[in-house]
């Protein structure tokens, strides 16, 4: 005899859809996810999904809005703090590897493919812009002209995203030490930047 379904209310019925698209479109990608499959894992019939969110595209793309807000929450916390350049980078590398850690399904869904314009992307470009302003007062201060703030701040986030990609299949190395070791890295280059850099390496010309 089959059990008979749990009546919940229509912002409960979408938080439960929300939470299992969050764990099957991170087990599965959007492309091999149905929505057959999403709604026996609901326990609810197709009908009901696609009332709520109007189809498979509707529930993943209120997936990866939230995600992308619960991550945006982490850096902005994180950065609103204030702080050295170390301190700065520090902190912005621990709030991405926490959510790795801590929301690890909801890093998947954001890391992995995609129906439209890759999210993931967009969210790390969002990212970029929020740390910006605060590497150009650091440029400034230094007496280095703020203006490639811009570049050095998507080189910045995506080292530490691609990085945070890696780790998240590599779970032999600490947290810690991840951060660690990326600070170093990205810290004892900024700290000894050439306010003029030119190429070392002689440019062959295409035969």
């Amino acid at each position: 005899m089959p059990r008979p379904r749990v009546r919940m209310s229509g912002p409960q019925r979408r938080e439960q859809l929300v939470a299992v698209g969050r764990a099957v479109f991170a087990e599965r990608g959007y492309e091999a996810t149905s929505i057959e499959e999403l709604a026996v894992r609901a326990d609810v019939s197709k009908p009901v999904v696609y009332e709520h969110f109007g189809g498979k595209e509707g529930l993943y793309t209120a997936v990866v809005d939230r995600e992308m807000q619960r991550l945006l929450d982490r850096f902005t916390a994180a950065l609103a703090q204030g702080g050295g350049p170390r301190a700065l980078l520090e902190r912005a590398a621990l709030a991405l590897l926490d959510y790795v850690e801590d929301d690890t399904d909801g890093f998947r869904v954001l890391a992995r493919d995609s129906p439209g314009a890759g999210s993931y992307s967009s969210l790390l470009g969002e990212i970029a812009h929020r740390v910006e302003h605060l590497l150009a007062e650091q440029l400034a201060a230094r007496g280095h002209d703020p203006q490639p703030a811009g570049l050095y701040s998507q080189a910045l986030v995506g080292m530490v995203a691609l990085v945070a990609q890696w780790w998240l299949e590599h779970r032999t190395t600490s947290k810690d030490e991840v951060a660690a070791r990326l600070v170093d890295l990205a810290y004892s280059g900024l700290s000894h930047l050439d306010p003029h850099p030119v190429l070392h390496t002689v440019r062959l010309d295409p035969a």
